[in-house]
């Protein structure tokens, strides 16, 4: 498009249809060089639709063609889109992240996307529209990311149990793109550029350096009043209230009996004229101030205040705008700034009624022109034309053509949601969590991220933020499905804080493994685990374990408790073949272990328990007494002393079985010097020289019969 050609601009309005050549110059002004505005002869239009293509084909015919007259062939033509046509909507969506994985940017653009399919959604279900791609998405901006509720910076790498972005979304039907196209289409004219209304009225009054003002701009047509609300540098809303200039009209022709035309004659001339004259229908003539008039639809011009007011208070969060600037042929409508000022609240200075003089571009204006509001729109949408244009953009989607518009850089996210793929199903869905409780602590496994979506443009890969252009060819396949978690007991060791120790057995420096159970089951490390599992780590406890988990049989120092019958009443008694030590202290098996304990072995058998040991243990039986026999000690026992083993005789020194019944029966307690021969040996041979063997208890003298006792010292030789 060459910069300094003339521009072809229709503003194309429910009253009238308005076209104007406008010429850019080399120092950057524009130039009016022509201007033709034609009404409707009916009703074709309603709030800013084209409900009749034929009819408003031929006014813009009509103006065509008056246009041509002066300025040559026109084939091209920059228009707008009406702005009461879009539709805002505020929207929250939220995602279970709960066991998911660390999010991604890519997770986050999917959220953020799938939230204005949502808003899309909403708006075409209140039009009671099946199909969500009858709306244009013209842009959205996100307004608060939430982490489980609570507002956050940013989702990126971030954990928890929801996700939550909250979106403004702003639509156009697609229908009045395509009635608008067909209209230009037949009056044999291509679309040059393309706008919105208040997108172009904000362009030449609103420049980008007063947006952080929060300002509202409401054009006042006939049918419709379009407010456009601009805050934080941006337009953070439109929107549309069904009353405006004909409103007013029709109270004048009802109030004074007057054909609908006169009556918008007689209101734009109480603009200009102190006094009106006029006709009626039955052809009584009027002759009136131009206040006494007002007073007379004071009602309606009141009620068209409140919707306006009403209608920006809305759109700006629920509080009145630091401004508000009116344009449009029904702003001039007497006492109408006053009444919205009064009821925002604001000072009378702070509603005007702005006329085409206060464009921000220069300007040459044809002489004579009367530089009304109702100039904005139109000089904005030629001057948009080439300041800031909306593209018309073709794309191929899988095989499919796809028709938007580039009212912002589109981006193959922007493209996809036109064509009415669900952005949420392309992600594949991340695997199901796993909880475990691990030694009495929950945890939770995430499941795998689900792939991305395969995007090809022009058969190279690309992403939801590539940037796309007119003719480009998008090809998208859908990422598959996470796997669900999963966790094996070695990865399950490392979430616990039990690990293995060192310890030495029999000389052998050796590690002792962790052991575990599921549920409370004793399993080996290859056991599977399922969610909801219970599992508990802990180290070797006992000697016993230490022994097997390192190869040493335990047999020897298991002990064995042999229980039996001993003097009618039962008993039992402990058996440890073998020693055992810890830190060269005597232990059990039983006994607690830890981490650079030395463990060794008795290198001797114990002798197994005889019913002598079990006698030598009983202190309340008296089986016989400790004698010194010529200086060395003697056990004696009663001559009468009989061991009985399951009713047969048997020694002291027989070993006691299982089970087993022991009597032992001593019929005379009484022991005599000449029970110590039954133990020792004596030499009845006298040496040479000796004559006779002398006896001593305790010193004195005394014979074969003498009785002994605990502890005598006894003596034998011969002299």
């Amino acid at each position: 498009m060459e910069q300094h050609l003339p521009i072809f601009a229709l503003d194309i309005g429910t009253r009238t249809v308005v076209g104007l050549i406008l010429v850019p110059t080399k120092e950057g002004q524009f130039e009016i060089k022509d201007l033709k505005m034609i009404e409707h002869r009916e009703r074709s239009m309603l709030d800013g639709q084209i409900h009749d293509v034929v009819a408003v084909s031929e006014i813009i015919s009509q103006v065509k063609k008056e246009l041509e007259q002066n300025n040559g062939p026109l084939h091209n033509v920059a228009v707008a889109a009406a702005g009461r046509s879009l539709k805002t909507r505020r929207v929250k969506l939220d995602i279970s992240i709960q066991g998911q994985p660390l999010l991604r940017k890519e997770d986050i653009r999917a959220l953020e996307l799938s939230a204005v399919q949502e808003a899309q959604r909403q708006i075409a279900t209140e039009s009671q529209i099946e199909d969500t791609t009858h709306y244009h998405c013209v842009g959205y901006s996100v307004i608060n990311y939430f982490l489980d509720d609570q507002i956050i910076g940013n989702l990126i790498d971030q954990r928890g149990q929801k996700a939550t972005v909250e979106i403004i979304a702003t639509f156009l039907p697609r229908v009045v793109v395509d009635s608008l196209l067909s209209s230009l289409t037949r009056a044999e004219l291509g679309l040059e550029a393309l706008t919105l209304e208040p997108i172009a009225a904000i362009h030449v009054l609103i420049p980008p350096s007063m947006r952080k003002l929060n300002l509202a701009l409401v054009d006042i047509g006939a049918g419709t009043s379009d407010i456009a609300i601009t805050a934080e540098g941006t337009i953070i809303a439109y929107g549309m209230v069904p009353v405006a200039g004909d409103e007013i009209t029709e109270a004048i022709s009802q109030s004074y009996i007057l054909d609908f035309h006169i009556a918008e004659e007689i209101k734009r001339q109480c603009s200009t004229q102190e006094t009106v004259h006029f006709s009626d229908i039955l052809g009584m003539s009027y002759t009136l101030n131009s206040s006494e008039l007002i007073e007379q639809i004071d009602q309606e011009i009141e009620q068209l205040a409140t919707q306006i007011a009403n209608k920006i208070i809305e759109l700006n969060g629920g509080k009145s705008p630091q401004a508000v600037m009116l344009v449009g042929g029904g702003s001039q409508t007497p006492k109408l700034s006053d009444k919205i000022a009064t009821i925002l609240n604001l000072p009378r200075q702070r509603v005007a009624v702005r006329g085409a003089d206060a464009i921000q571009q220069p300007i040459i204006w044809p002489k004579n022109l009367v530089k009304g509001p109702e100039l904005i729109t139109p000089i904005g949408i030629g001057i948009s034309s080439r300041q800031n244009p909306i593209q018309y953009f073709t794309i191929e989607v899988n095989g499919e053509f796809i028709h938007l518009f580039e009212m912002k850089t589109l981006t193959i996210g922007d493209v996809l949601i036109a064509a009415g793929i669900s952005i949420k199903s392309l992600y594949g869905r991340p695997g199901l969590a796993m909880t475990v409780n691990i030694n009495g602590q929950m945890k939770i496994i995430p499941g795998e991220h689900g792939t991305l979506p395969e995007i090809l443009l022009n058969e190279v890969p690309a992403t939801m933020d590539t940037q796309v252009a007119n003719g480009d060819k998008i090809e998208v396949k859908a990422g598959k499905n996470g796997k669900n978690a999963t966790l094996t007991l070695d990865q399950a060791l490392l979430l616990s804080p039990i690990r293995p120790y060192q310890v030495t057995i029999d000389g052998k420096l050796l590690e002792l493994p962790v052991l575990v159970e599921i549920n409370g089951i004793d399993v080996d490390f290859s056991t599977p685990i399922s969610d909801r599992d219970s599992i508990v780590f802990h180290s070797v406890r006992n000697i016993e374990e230490a022994l097997i988990l390192s190869g040493f049989s335990t047999i020897p120092f298991e002990e064995k408790i042999i229980q039996f019958i001993f003097q009618g009443e039962p008993r039992k008694i402990v058996y440890v073949s073998k020693d055992l030590f810890r830190n060269g202290k005597k232990v059990l098996l039983k006994e607690p272990i830890a981490g650079g304990d030395v463990i060794t072995f008795a290198k001797e058998t114990n002798p197994y328990p005889t019913i002598r040991d079990l006698m030598n243990e009983n202190p309340d039986f008296q089986w016989g007494i400790d004698v010194i026999f010529n200086g060395k000690p003697v056990h004696i026992q009663p001559s009468s002393l009989q061991v009985l083993i399951n009713n047969k005789k048997n020694s002291v020194d027989s070993p006691i079985e299982q089970n087993s019944d022991i009597t032992i029966h001593v019929e005379d307690q009484q022991i005599v010097f000449s029970d110590v021969f039954r133990y020792v040996e004596f030499d009845t041979t006298p040496p040479s020289g000796a004559s006779k063997f002398v006896i001593k208890v305790n010193g004195e003298e005394g014979d074969f019969n003498t009785p002994i006792k605990q502890g005598d010292q006894l003596e034998l030789y011969w002299e």
